[in-house]
C-alpha cells in the first residue's frame, strides 16, 4: 500500500507551509482562528457521509465513487492540518491507532510496530 507515503509525504508538506506565508491556504489553516479549521473539517466530514450516502444508492456507481475519494481527501487533508497545528505527528497518531488494536492483532499485521510511551507526547502538546 501507498497510503504510508502519501500522508507522510503530506505531513511535511502542511509542516512546510507553517512559513509559507497567508497566500497559502495552508498556512491560513495553520495560523489563522483555530475555528475556521474546525468548522472546515466538520463541513468536509459532512461532504463525505452526503457521498458516501450518494454511493449506496447509486446506480452507477463510478462517478460517485470518485466523489466520495475526493471528499475522504479532504478530510483528510485538513485532519492532517489540525494535527500539525496541535503538534501531533504521524508517528504519535501512528501509535494511537495501533493502541486500539489487541497484540494479536499487532502480530499478526507484520511491520506495524507500536511506539514506546517515549515517543508519544500525551498532553504535552501545545497549539504552534
Amino acid at each position: 500500500s501507498q497510503i504510508g507515503d502519501a500522508l507522510e509525504s503530506l505531513a511535511q508538506t502542511i509542516a512546510q507551509r507553517r512559513n509559507a506565508g497567508p497566500e497559502s491556504y495552508t498556512y491560513r489553516l495553520l495560523t489563522g482562528d483555530l475555528d475556521t479549521l474546525l468548522k472546515k473539517l466538520v463541513e468536509e466530514a459532512h461532504e463525505t457521509t452526503l457521498a458516501a450516502k450518494d454511493v449506496a444508492v447509486a446506480s452507477d456507481k463510478t462517478a460517485d465513487v470518485d466523489h466520495l475519494r475526493y471528499e475522504a481527501g479532504d478530510v483528510v487533508y485538513h485532519l492532517m492540518v489540525l494535527l500539525e497545528r496541535c503538534g501531533i505527528g504521524l508517528d504519535e497518531f501512528a501509535a494511537e491507532l495501533n493502541s486500539r488494536m489487541t497484540e494479536e492483532e499487532l502480530a499478526g499485521r507484520g511491520g506495524i510496530v507500536m511506539l514506546k510511551p517515549e515517543h508519544v507526547n500525551r498532553g504535552n502538546h501545545v497549539e504552534k
